[in-house]
């Protein structure tokens, strides 16, 4: 059996209902693959157990590079390249560059989180989605069980998990 092509699906009607069979499905010792749900639901990545996303640090780094860069090509270019006195100023003064290095560390920063989120989230556009259900995109909260991560349980003992925490239906999916 492969590893994420065999998933037991839990279909969930309301998200309280979701939040509380997350917590019982995992005190249960069952793994979760995935939660979809239609819409953000407050607290569900709390539940999930999921980390503190390292992005930020990525935002950070990639605006002190754009920073870095805006004031070396300016420096460079006024001081070196082209030198202009313009209205009497100093060729490297560092107030007239404020403009540009603000928005070279932005637009460093918004693409470098955006390049480090599609790595990350392995996105790519050649990739097909997996879709779980249909309604997950209108009207339904699904919970995806990997089979295979979950060896030790039978797959009627998830099944039963699931249904005793509030699913209203239950279904088996495989990806090829």
């Amino acid at each position: 059996m492969e590893r994420d092509t065999h998933f037991i699906l839990g279909v969930y009607e309301d998200e309280d209902v979701l939040l509380h069979a997350v917590e019982q499905v995992r005190t249960s010792g069952v793994k979760i693959h995935e939660v979809y749900s239609p819409y953000p639901v407050h607290g569900l990545e709390h539940v999930l157990g999921y980390k503190r996303s390292k992005l930020p640090i990525a935002a950070f780094l990639f605006g002190i590079l754009g920073t870095s860069l805006a004031l070396t090509m300016q420096f460079y270019m006024m001081k070196f390249d082209w030198p202009m006195i313009i209205g009497g100023k100093d060729f490297a003064a560092v107030p007239d560059f404020i403009p540009v290095t603000f928005e070279m560390t932005v637009l460093l920063a918004a693409f470098g989180m955006v390049g480090v989120f599609m790595v990350s989230s392995n996105l790519k556009p050649w990739a097909q989605p997996r879709i779980f259900d249909v309604r997950i995109t209108d009207d339904k909260h699904v919970m995806a069980i990997d089979i295979a991560n979950n060896s030790a349980l039978d797959q009627e003992k998830i099944k039963e998990i699931l249904k005793s925490s509030g699913a209203t239906e239950i279904n088996n999916k495989s990806f090829e």
